[in-house]
């Protein structure tokens, strides 16, 4: 008879196997889906890319809107993890900001393309825009004003002062270097300070 200690093992390695193959196929979903549209991406492609079988992704994630979800959410807590910054200090908040967008910037945008059509790409989309707010108000913590419209402004500035779009505005559109394009935003994060008003 199988002892506790062995049948114990024998699960926990059943379950860490489970959870590799978890992990192998929302980082071969998301690698595709950085670079194509969601629906020219099948299962198949998928499956064949992670080294599993289109019925384990089933299995795992019940179809292609669970696993867009998954990858999602594990974009999601990537990100977070990547954006831990000193409140206030400003060219580190766009030096670490940058290398985020640097990372998935184009695959971001390629999902906010898709926010018509596709429902899980549209609360992939709400989703980030409410984890880079909950981020500013960390960041910034500093200068914004306390609760109130005030407080609205600043957020609303600080959130176009940091979005991807204008990244790739200057990075894509208008070709600008990253050093080039690091000091626009410290510059536009350091003119919209709202303590500015107070000491003018």
């Amino acid at each position: 008879m199988e002892s506790e200690d062995k049948r114990s093992y024998r699960m926990g390695a059943r379950a860490a196997a489970l959870e590799a193959t978890r992990a192998r196929v929302i980082e071969a979903a998301a690698g595709l889906w950085s670079r194509r549209w969601h629906d020219e991406v099948t299962l198949q492609h998928i499956a064949e890319a992670a080294g599993v079988s289109v019925q384990t992704i089933v299995n795992h994630f019940g179809g292609k809107d669970g696993l867009s979800k998954a990858v999602a959410d594990a974009v999601a807590t990537q990100t977070e993890l990547a954006r831990q910054v000193p409140t206030g200090d400003v060219p580190e908040i766009v030096a670490v900001l940058f290398a985020d967008y640097e990372r998935q910037g184009d695959a971001n945008l390629l999902w906010i393309a898709q926010m018509d059509r596709i429902p899980s790409a549209a609360r992939a989309a709400v989703h980030a825009r409410s984890l880079h707010r909950a981020w500013l108000e960390r960041a910034f913590a500093d200068r914004l004003p306390a609760a109130g419209p005030d407080r609205e402004h600043a957020l609303n500035l600080h959130y176009a002062a940091t979005d991807v779009y204008l990244w790739k505005l200057w990075r894509r559109d208008l070709g600008l270097s990253r050093e080039e394009a690091e000091r626009a935003m410290r510059d536009l994060l350091t003119a919209i300070d709202p303590r500015k008003e107070h000491h003018a």
